[in-house]
């Protein structure tokens, strides 16, 4: 039997550890593992902030500021690491849209260069963080590890690139190396372009909710505490080098349920719902089967969408400063670009 990996004084290379998922999972490690230390390697691109690594004890934390394309920098912050966690990645759809070209540099050169220091450095093992995106629509059922890859963004066809490739470092290397593929995460720190934050924001500010098409569009919303315990899972369990596992909560709604939610915490009407012109090639749903994941290790999701969703918006609620910082620079003239100009379908009336 496959010996089982140690945690305990372990030191984790955690690319993309200054954004959402990446944060919360080096708060997850830090808290669950005390003799664990962290090297967050981190661009510190828009999405990325210092701050969300504020709180953890500086002893058990280096920060390497660097971009994973760059292999001075990846080799520098993965010097004496024992495992990787890439979670380095431009993530969203809209922006891929708009710059296709930042997605293929990042999400699959910049995995080709963390998985060449990694067979280099000998890393016991490497997460590649994926989505359940790169099975593209799936309007029936839920989509097993063994389906076919069909990407319909450029977002998801980048993620499927940097997929497929750390896994062929597997198969022509030996790295030792797990495929993730997740669901969409909410939680704590999530940048405001995403839809939970988006919503949660602007309804607090009584602007107004700008939902595309009918709002329809389906998906499996995942905490994201639910979904690094799955990888912190899939760090220390013998045996699955080379393998593939899909990470979901199976509680799956619409857009418009999830507002319809958000607006009633917020306490907030409907009238500030917008239905807009959808955005080109928008996937109406995506479903991914975890019981893989289940079977092999164990875990399952343990926060109900109930309490993580209010957790969620009494985050936002309590940390007023941290986004109105985003809201106020950057995201300003990108928000402009993508909902100013864009054709107003129709409202909810109060």
């Amino acid at each position: 039997m496959a010996e089982r990996s140690n945690l305990a004084r372990a030191r984790v290379l955690v690319t993309g550890g200054a954004g959402f998922i990446g944060s919360n999972f080096v708060h997850r490690l830090l808290a669950r593992h005390p003799g664990a230390h962290a090297v967050v390697l981190d661009a510190l691109t828009y999405a990325g902030r210092r701050e969300n690594l504020d709180g953890l004890p500086s002893s058990r934390l280096t920060f390497v500021h660097g971009d994973i394309r760059n292999a001075e920098a990846v080799a520098r912050a993965m010097k004496s690491c024992d495992f990787v966690v890439n979670f380095a990645a431009e993530s969203h759809v809209d922006r891929s849209i708009e710059t296709p070209g930042e997605f293929i540099q990042t999400d699959v050169y910049g995995v080709f260069v963390l998985c060449e220091e990694a067979r280099q450095a000998g890393i016991k093992r490497f997460i590649q963080v994926s989505t359940d995106e790169v099975y593209g629509e799936v309007l029936e059922g839920h989509s097993t590890e063994d389906w076919p890859l069909n990407p319909r963004s450029p977002y998801a066809a980048s993620k499927a690139g940097g997929d497929r490739l750390a896994y062929a470092y597997w198969c022509t290397y030996g790295l030792p190396v797990v495929v993730t593929r997740c669901s969409n995460n909410y939680g704590p720190r999530q940048y405001p372009e995403k839809l939970v934050p988006l919503f949660v924001t602007n309804a607090i500010d009584d602007q107004p909710l700008p939902v595309y098409g009918t709002g329809r569009n389906r998906r499996d919303w995942l905490h994201v505490d639910d979904h690094c315990d799955a990888l912190l899972t899939l760090l220390e369990h013998p045996g699955v080098e080379g393998e593939t596992f899909n990470i979901g909560a199976q509680h799956e709604l619409d857009v418009l349920t999830i507002t319809d939610t958000l607006l009633s915490l917020l306490g907030k009407p409907k009238s500030l719902v917008r239905f807009v012109e959808d955005r080109p090639g928008h996937d109406r749903r995506y479903a991914v089967d975890s019981s893989k994941l289940t079977r092999v290790t164990g875990w399952k999701p343990a926060i109900a969408f109930a309490d993580g969703i209010r957790g969620t918006v009494e985050w936002f609620r309590a940390n007023e400063p941290w986004w109105r910082t985003i809201k106020s620079g950057e995201f300003r003239a990108y928000y402009e670009r993508m909902y100013g100009q864009r054709k107003v379908l129709g409202v909810v009336k109060a």
